[in-house]
């Protein structure tokens, strides 16, 4: 085939067959101006997306057009999280409007250098419930097995902050083996979530070899990765990677979008891959102020993850993780995106609204009041509309 639209010459090497039904899109095309030496192969390859992050101001003002706001949140962020985004997922940034809801995500600002009296670096209390390093056990029947400290791109309003990053590498073969001894010895334990850092940043072998010990444990009946990657580097999802995954079905994963935005072709591409060959795929939504927080874009991003077989699962109200206050809304947004959902469109495009109980409470499931009155067997229920019904309990 010649080049691809938008490249010059020197991508008429051959493209994978897996890359010949991928079609960049203008955005993308232009953006690769930028890496001057760069391919169309290159593109579509995973580890040279990482390779060339975006991680300093001087490569980002290049890009887009930096207010004084982001400046100083690039100045500083390194006290907290360092700046880190993909090419790809750099490309869907609006370079004019600094409120882009994609940029809003990635790009630090100097709100996250203030703490508010009620943030937490841990706000989810995993430490107080890791038995053994990288493994939380705070539910009766599952676990959460952290396997990676490396995301492809650091989301500003990350929970697991104080993990994540460049350098730390405390994870590894040896934590992972007293997390499967762990394991191993608790029998009440079915459900392993293999999540990070981003697990999908490890290398195939390396996965499939967590997945293996995992799955080789009799009591373990289901094993799920949680991860954004097919989000900010959707080149990852290879022929590869997912032949490895079928090996092990069923193997469920839980993909963290925000915005509607973020659901590109190529990201269909890679999601199709994941449920063609049988991956059920779910949706982590974190509410954050200015990005998601109007309940029509709420209820366009559930319509558009169905499109693409991806059935929304949770919206997380924004953990008070140090330097959040300003992603976070009032938890009466949240209602109201519920309100706004259920009844209003079908019951698949509707998420369950949880808060994670500061401190280490778990997820608590937060909705709409129907029930207007229950009184001595005697129900009221409203329904969307706000009419109100009568429903008595058998006698």
């Amino acid at each position: 085939m010649g080049p691809l639209k938008g490249f010059n010459n020197k991508t008429q090497e051959s493209i994978p067959a897996e890359r010949n039904t991928i079609n960049l899109t203008r955005k993308e095309s232009r953006f690769i101006d930028f890496y001057e030496e760069a391919t169309a192969l290159d593109w579509e390859d995973w580890r040279w997306q990482l390779r060339n992050r975006i991680t300093t101001e001087e490569q980002l003002s290049k890009i887009v057009g930096l207010v004084d706001e982001e400046k100083a949140g690039i100045e500083g962020c390194g006290k907290k999280l360092n700046m880190a985004i993909t090419p790809y997922f750099a490309s869907l940034m609006d370079p004019k409007n600094p409120n882009c809801p994609v940029r809003l995500q990635c790009v630090p600002r100097g709100a996250e250098l203030q703490v508010a009296e009620d943030e937490m670096i841990d706000p989810c209390g995993e430490e107080k419930d890791s038995p053994v390093e990288g493994l939380v056990h705070r539910y009766p029947d599952r676990v959460l097995f952290l396997v990676s400290e490396m995301c492809a791109t650091y989301c500003r309003h990350c929970t697991r902050s104080r993990i994540v990053g460049e350098g730390k590498r405390k994870l590894g073969p040896k934590t992972y083996k007293k997390a499967y001894d762990y394991i191993r010895a608790n029998k009440n334990i079915r459900d392993v979530l293999i999540s990070g850092g981003d697990p999908l940043l490890l290398s195939d072998e390396v996965l499939e070899d967590i997945i293996k010990n995992i799955k080789e444990i009799p009591h373990v009946e289901m094993v799920r990765i949680g991860t954004r990657v097919p989000v900010t580097l959707p080149q990852r999802i290879t022929e590869d990677l997912v032949k490895m995954l079928k090996k092990y079905s069923p193997i469920w994963m839980s993909i963290h979008f925000n915005h509607y935005k973020e659901i590109t072709k190529r990201v269909k591409y890679a999601c199709e891959m994941l449920a063609d060959n049988g991956i059920p795929l779910g949706s982590q939504t974190v509410l954050l102020k200015g990005i998601n927080d109007a309940p029509s874009v709420m209820k366009k991003l559930m319509h558009e993850l169905l499109q693409i077989r991806v059935r929304p699962y949770y919206i997380y109200q924004c953990d008070p993780i140090v330097g959040s206050k300003h992603f976070r809304t009032k938890v009466s947004t949240g209602i109201n995106i519920m309100e706004n959902l259920r009844g209003h469109t079908t019951g698949y495009g509707v998420p369950t609204y949880v808060i994670d109980g500061p401190g280490g409470g778990g997820k608590i499931p937060i909705a709409p009041n129907y029930i207007v009155s229950y009184e001595k067997g005697h129900c009221i229920i409203r329904n969307f509309k706000g009419e109100q019904y009568h429903y008595n309990d058998p006698l």
